[in-house]
């Protein structure tokens, strides 16, 4: 943990209460000095630390902005997700740089945040809308170890965690659109691109792309989403802190994928049920130049769709465009 990180992580363990620079000082092995030094570098990063000749410091309010080291102290030990975070000004896509990662042999749980993405992306190649400083963009790298068909299960598990996070962080109460989406007030909110490296038999690397949009108005959606799309601070009529909400995801997930770890996969998919839009009605799926039509029953074992066709057969559909039909 680098030293911004370990000041953060004893301001926020303070509470209201103050750290004096000498208890900074000896447990940090660095002067008085270089400790102030320090605190004036996050104050330049606008985080508000009020310095006290006979208390020491307070961590008033924190900047709306990523910063590794503040999202670093903000999560649990021991975990995987998110034990290991980078944040980058701009990139093309968070999932291209995980992908590099990944190929790199890094270790699972790598999070990669960008505050705005040139070329970000979502299902079949669709260009994700990603505006400096308005939304949380980021990729998660992990190797479950699982065979192919078992990946969906992550899916459903980053879908769950988002879930709960912002209903959390802001009180609304979002709702899950098969495969990838998840909704406030029947709009989309936030999305999920999985993609993963296989063998046939096993899956190398698993990278979950997620992008929420946090603080967009109206008008910074294009036209043509404005009926479709929303975001967190047009349902609540305030602005979400994304720091907060980017921890609370992160906490989420990594709870959920011990859940999967663990094998109980299947409470996490009732979870998924319980919020899923999509489970009973009856819908069609466009899957490539493919339509299915039928009533959607429930997830199986491995995170498929399992749907009863028009002809009463069960088929499991782990992809997808979905109508709702009336």
């Amino acid at each position: 943990m680098t030293t911004d990180a370990q000041i953060l992580a004893a301001l926020r363990a303070a509470g209201d209460g103050a750290v004096s620079g000498a208890e900074l000082s000896q447990k940090l092995g660095l002067t008085r000095a270089a400790i102030w030094a320090r605190v004036n570098e996050l104050r330049r990063l606008g985080y508000e630390i009020e310095a006290s000749p006979h208390l020491g410091y307070r961590l008033h309010s924190t900047p709306d902005v990523l910063h590794a080291d503040d999202l670093l102290t903000r999560l649990p030990h021991p975990r995987i997700v998110g034990r290991d975070i980078q944040v980058f000004q701009s990139t093309t896509s968070t999932n291209d740089v995980v992908e590099k990662l990944a190929r790199d042999g890094v270790r699972e749980g790598v999070v990669v945040f960008a505050e705005s993405q040139t070329q970000g992306r979502g299902r079949l190649g669709r260009k994700w809308l990603s505006p400096p400083g308005k939304g949380l963009w980021f990729s998660v790298l992990l190797r479950p170890g699982v065979r192919p068909p078992e990946a969906t299960r992550l899916t459903v598990a980053t879908a769950t965690a988002l879930r709960r996070a912002i209903q959390t962080e802001t009180g609304l109460h979002p709702a899950i659109k098969w495969p990838n989406d998840i909704l406030v007030n029947h709009r989309k909110v936030a999305g999920i691109l999985t993609e993963l490296s296989a063998e046939p038999d096993r899956v190398k690397h698993v990278i979950l792309g997620v992008g929420v949009d946090v603080n967009l108005n109206a008008s910074e959606f294009p036209p043509d989403l404005r009926r479709q799309a929303t975001s967190l601070k047009i349902e609540t009529g305030e602005p979400i802190a994304r720091p907060a909400l980017a921890a609370a995801i992160l906490r989420e997930l990594d709870a959920d994928y011990a859940r999967i770890r663990a094998g109980e996969f299947s409470a996490v998919a009732d979870e998924w049920e319980a919020h899923c839009t999509t489970v009973g009605q009856t819908v069609a799926i466009r899957i490539g130049q493919r339509l299915v039509r039928g009533r959607a029953e429930s997830l199986g074992d491995e995170g498929a769709l399992l749907l009863r066709t028009e002809h009463g057969h069960i088929e499991r559909i782990i992809g997808g465009d979905v109508t709702v039909e009336q």
